[in-house]
């Protein structure tokens, strides 16, 4: 198979044409990992590939699962990994292993992905740009190379945008899927809490506000990968409400009456929107409306966004302060200070002085905005606003050599309506419907009422019908 054919399948007719023998898994694997030396490493999306590894890992595979033996990369996010090491993208973390898979791998691989490297990070996934240290230099937007592929999934979209993978996983907990997905036109959705496994290593990250998926040039990629990995695990602290069935049976059921769908284009707080990204959800909404669904303006819900912005940076310092002890009690360093950057540091700083009253806090603060999403949502069955507030972020513009409160305030004005999601639980996604004349992808995201993942699909699955993007990738 050729690499420009290979690029033009998605996932599941890459593995159709696995199940049928019409290609071998190896085929698959080196389409992959010519595309991954070519393009992908230019614009500097992945790490800890291992080409000879790979080639070896394709050849004896066995076709399992839903996708055969489909090439695959982890997030370099520390998913647990027997085959792969990690850094978090960290200098202080550079070529972690581990000596299990997590559940989440371990369903990976029974599905029949294979992973042959990991997708670079900001470190320790903090940040709503790739452009850690650890990875030599940014990652850069296929798209627009002045501007930032997003993050913290940011090598992973690279890797999605470019065909590398049709599939690739990622987490989010404070909009890292979403974020890179509409800076590359992909797309990414951000499941409900406790749907996709966490363990058996841990129960919960950033209290609760991070989860993991995956993203993709296709929905039905998307839903077929989410039918093989959720599911509740024994001792996991969230569990979301049982499926109705499978998200790749439910995909073309219509529903049973037009959708009620808020509309956001004020931020909160009176954050500057930009006009593109305005423009893409009116756009949206006229597509919405076109397909019978009723769209209206609709207020914003009374969340108190600096309190929440607060919250949200108290619970990302005591998760650092907290990682960088482990690391150290396991592995002391003397120079580990010089390994951080700045604002890691200073957050490093910040949880050590936290009490547990403030951190407590924070976590009824996440519990607040959850209860006010699901009671606002009475009224509506969905939300659509604005992935993000600007363009895709300019290199440079979102690093992390300030203190920690001065770079995630000006996270706060750019992912806007992202992290908030991610204290509510519920499930969200980017969906690549919208690019400017300049052909730079702007993204939407529609939230969804909690556990209701299998109708933010279904309405997924029908804008991309209405407005297909599977042929917007860049090609070798």
């Amino acid at each position: 198979m050729h690499i420009s054919e290979y690029q033009k399948f998605d996932g599941i007719a890459l593995a159709g044409l696995l199940h049928k023998g019409d290609v071998a898994p190896v085929d698959l694997m080196k389409c992959a990992l010519e595309l991954g030396a070519g393009r992908a490493s230019e614009l500097n999306a992945l790490c800890y590939v291992d080409a000879e590894q790979a080639l070896n890992a394709a050849a004896g595979a066995k076709l399992k699962g839903q996708f055969g033996a489909l090439p695959f990369l982890l997030k370099d996010s520390g998913l647990a990994a027997k085959a792969l090491p990690s850094s978090v993208g960290s200098r202080l973390f550079a070529d972690m292993a581990s000596p299990i898979d997590s559940t989440l791998n371990a369903r990976f691989i029974e599905d029949g992905f294979v992973a042959f490297g990991r997708t670079t990070v900001p470190e320790f996934c903090m940040a709503p740009t790739t452009e850690a240290v650890q990875n030599g230099g940014p990652t850069l937007n296929p798209w627009d190379v002045s501007r930032s592929a997003g993050g913290s999934s940011g090598g992973a979209a690279v890797a999605v945008s470019t065909g590398v993978v049709p599939i690739a996983h990622g987490s989010d907990g404070g909009g890292s899927i979403r974020i890179p997905a509409a800076c590359c036109g992909v797309y990414g959705l951000k499941p409900s809490r406790g749907l996709v496994p966490m363990g058996p290593s841990r129960g919960e990250a950033w209290g609760g506000l991070a989860v993991d998926g995956v993203l993709t040039r296709t929905v039905r990629d998307t839903a077929a990968a989410l039918d093989g990995v959720v599911g509740m695990e024994l001792g996991a602290p969230y569990a979301a409400p049982e499926m109705p069935g499978r998200f790749s049976d439910l995909l073309e059921q219509p529903f049973q009456r037009p959708l009620k769908i808020a509309k956001w284009t004020s931020a909160f707080d009176g954050i500057e929107v930009a006009e593109d990204c305005v423009r893409a959800v009116n756009y949206t909404a006229e597509l919405l409306s076109s397909l019978g669904h009723e769209v209206v303006d609709a207020p914003l819900p009374p969340i108190k966004y600096s309190s929440f912005l607060r919250a949200h940076q108290d619970v990302l310092a005591a998760s650092v302060t907290m990682t960088v002890n482990g690391k150290l009690r396991v592995s002391p360093d003397a120079d580990w200070r010089s390994k951080l950057e700045p604002a890691m540091l200073d957050a490093y700083e910040i949880g050590k002085t936290l009490s547990a009253e403030t951190y407590a806090l924070a976590i009824n603060r996440f519990h607040a905005i959850a209860r006010q999403m699901e009671v606002y949502l009475w009224d509506y069955d969905m939300v659509l606003s604005p992935s993000l507030t600007k363009l895709p972020a300019e290199l440079g513009t979102l690093t992390m050599d300030t203190d920690f409160r001065s770079f995630r305030n000006l996270v706060g004005k750019y992912t806007t309506f992202l992290a908030i999601i991610n204290a509510s639980g519920q499930p969200a996604a980017n969906v690549p419907v919208y690019w400017t004349d300049e052909n730079l992808p702007i993204g939407v995201q529609l939230i969804g009422r909690f556990g209701q993942d299998a109708d933010l699909i279904k309405i997924s699955a029908q804008l991309e019908a209405a407005a297909p993007w599977i042929g917007r990738y860049i090609p070798a």
